[in-house]
């Protein structure tokens, strides 16, 4: 029987893998709950990248102590605990050498996690907050075929988009590991409280290593010519989450005619009171923001469309 593997990828603020497998876990459970056809099998593949940032931001945070004006600073848990662990997490993996390792463990991960792949399995992206960027950026950026990275990376890279691009690498190839990428398509795509629509800024400016969109293209009209539909994305955003943004009207922007190999939707998780509707355009949301940011995980309605999402993608 065919296997539909969930690959959940957490956001920032995630530095305890044991709470985002909890997380992840009771997302899962409720996809499973709610999935019509109960004689499916779902398999959850979990990638936790949370521990490679924080030693670094723990020395930046002792040098901001360490200034003899820090305490002179307004909004000081705020700088610590919401800017810094946004900014310091998409600076840090921007970094050739956070980013390289990011890539080489998800490498490790996969090959533990799909060594069992057969034809007529299928992969299922479930990504939050900043964990979307990584990984599109590894899948599609052009950086990492720039031949200053080091050999082993670029290959890492390399494997990791034949595996998802569901594309079999030449059995001819002299790697050790070859057997394993047998080639798994990407099915269906989720992201909660996703950002990656501020990217489509690097799209307009010009040609850029950081540009995801060409290699997008790509992969759309691959997995397009497989299956002959559309794939499906489901974009999940709370309504006081200052990182989500919508992408139903973004994505034509940036695919242009290969629009219509990608069935895009918005989701709104929440659509708030009348107590709350009349500050929804002031900054008292803000204060609340992670609150709404991490709730997707154990949101009904996620779980709900996503069951949903991977039994029409059938």
């Amino acid at each position: 029987m065919a296997t539909d593997y969930l690959l959940f990828v957490h956001g920032v603020k995630t530095r305890n893998e044991a709470e985002f497998r909890a997380l992840a876990t009771t997302l899962f459970n409720g996809i499973q709950r709610s999935l019509p056809d109960r004689s499916r099998v779902l398999k959850p593949v979990f990638f936790f990248w949370g521990d490679l940032n924080q030693d670094p931001q723990a020395d930046l945070l002792r040098g901001f102590e360490a200034s003899p004006k820090w305490k002179d600073f307004w909004f000081r848990d705020f700088r610590t605990e919401r800017v810094l662990e946004f900014v310091g997490d998409a600076a840090l993996y921007l970094s050739r050498h956070v980013g390289s390792e990011l890539v080489k463990k998800l490498r490790t991960k996969m090959l533990e996690a799909f060594q069992a792949v057969q034809p007529g399995d299928r992969l299922h992206l479930v990504t939050h907050s900043w964990g979307t960027v990584i990984l599109f950026d590894i899948l599609f950026a052009a950086r990492w075929e720039d031949e200053k990275l080091d050999e082993s990376v670029r290959n890492s890279v390399q494997r990791i988009r034949n595996l998802l691009f569901g594309i079999p690498l030449d059995p001819t190839a002299d790697i050790p590991d070859a057997n394993v990428y047998k080639g798994l398509p990407i099915a269906s795509i989720y992201t909660m409280g996703s950002p990656i629509a501020l990217f489509s800024l690097i799209s307009v400016t010009g040609q850029s290593t950081h540009d995801l969109t060409p290699k997008l293209k790509d992969l759309l009209e691959n997995l397009y010519n497989s299956r002959q539909k559309a794939l499906p994305w489901r974009n999940y955003a709370h309504p006081g989450d200052p990182l989500a943004y919508p992408l139903e009207g973004v994505m034509p922007l940036l695919l242009d005619e290969q629009a219509k190999l990608v069935q895009i939707q918005d989701v709104m998780t929440e659509k708030g009171n009348l107590f709350t509707r009349p500050f929804s355009q002031t900054l008292a949301p803000l204060l609340n923001g992670g609150d709404a940011h991490n709730s997707y995980w154990e949101n009904v309605t996620v779980a709900k469309t996503i069951a949903e999402g991977i039994q029409r993608s059938t």
